[in-house]
């Protein structure tokens, strides 16, 4: 056994295919049993040398805290998101539990139901030290093109806020705004997750690449992307709790909202968007959203 994948969500399932695929000789576990070839109980996955977690964000403290025991693996973390209770980002939680020499994080453009379709994607791994981002490089298929960065925050912050701005476009697309419009908003989207993370230390380029503009621009333009489905319903009159029970799957984008807009009201950011899909999601007509989003002031657009 080489490697394990913990969380048998779609995403999960998605990546274990693709390692199976490359010949890896890979597990795969869940909170509860599935009938997946290759599942095994959490205990004897945990004894792989390389662990890939995709469990959901808001989760994974908990789980860390309750169920992870250290047995020195390398860690791939396939998770996106911003912790709501507290604002932390996911090497923040990860941090008193695995050595940063032993982490790395996975992101980019990477719908599940076409990575289980073995179509071609290209993804970074994020890691600050480059053997570990080496090492879980080569345990994936030909068809997945990876890229090695050393800039961990950028690749989280980018990798949460896209689903914040997901979640706006859709609400774009459900008012029938247009083209132009949704263009518009994802790349005022880009500029606002890029000042959100210099501010926390990232570096400008990772929003340049596949865990920044190449994730916001998949994930901000089809229905295969959740936050974008609870947008549109958004958009569409739909209650927050209606959206989230038909959903049937995990939205990042919610929780994530939440955390970003108490981030920047504790660290004065300027972050328009994002407050106003945190508005929509507590209920504010979305056609008056849009009229505050365009009755701002005008300025220099950097």
């Amino acid at each position: 056994m080489q490697l394990a994948v913990i969380g048998a969500g779609k995403w999960g399932q998605a990546l274990f295919g693709a390692f199976r695929d490359a010949g890896v000789e890979a597990v795969i576990t869940g909170r509860t049993p599935k009938a997946i070839e290759g599942f095994v109980p959490l205990s004897e996955a945990l004894a792989a040398p390389s662990l890939v977690i995709a469990l959901p964000a808001q989760v994974s403290s908990a789980w860390l805290h309750e169920q992870y025991v250290d047995h020195n693996q390398r860690i791939l973390v396939a998770s996106k998101g911003i912790e709501v209770s507290t604002g932390r980002f996911l090497n923040a939680l990860y941090e008193p539990y695995v050595s940063a020499d032993r982490l790395a994080f996975l992101s980019g453009p990477s719908f599940a139901a076409e990575v289980q379709k073995h179509l071609p994607t290209a993804l970074t791994i994020a890691a600050s030290h480059a053997e570990t981002a080496a090492h879980f490089m080569a345990l994936f298929p030909e068809w997945i093109k990876t890229y090695r960065s050393d800039d961990v925050i950028g690749a989280e912050v980018a990798g949460a806020y896209k689903n914040v701005i997901a979640i706006a476009a859709g609400v774009s697309d459900a008012l029938g705004l247009g083209n132009n419009a949704r263009a518009a908003l994802v790349t005022r989207g880009l500029a606002e997750m890029t000042r959100f993370g210099l501010f926390f230390g990232a570096r400008v380029e990772s929003f340049l690449g596949l865990a920044g503009v190449g994730d916001l621009f998949l994930t901000a333009s089809s229905t295969l992307s959740r936050n974008y489905r609870v947008g549109a319903a958004l958009g569409q009159g739909k209650g927050l709790e209606t959206i989230l029970a038909g959903l049937g799957e995990v939205a990042e984008g919610v929780p994530t909202t939440q955390a970003v807009v108490a981030l920047a009201k504790q660290k004065a950011l300027y972050v328009p968007i994002a407050q106003e899909v945190h508005a929509l999601l507590e209920g504010k007509d979305p056609r008056q959203s849009l009229h505050d989003l365009l009755s701002g002031e005008n300025k220099e657009e950097f």
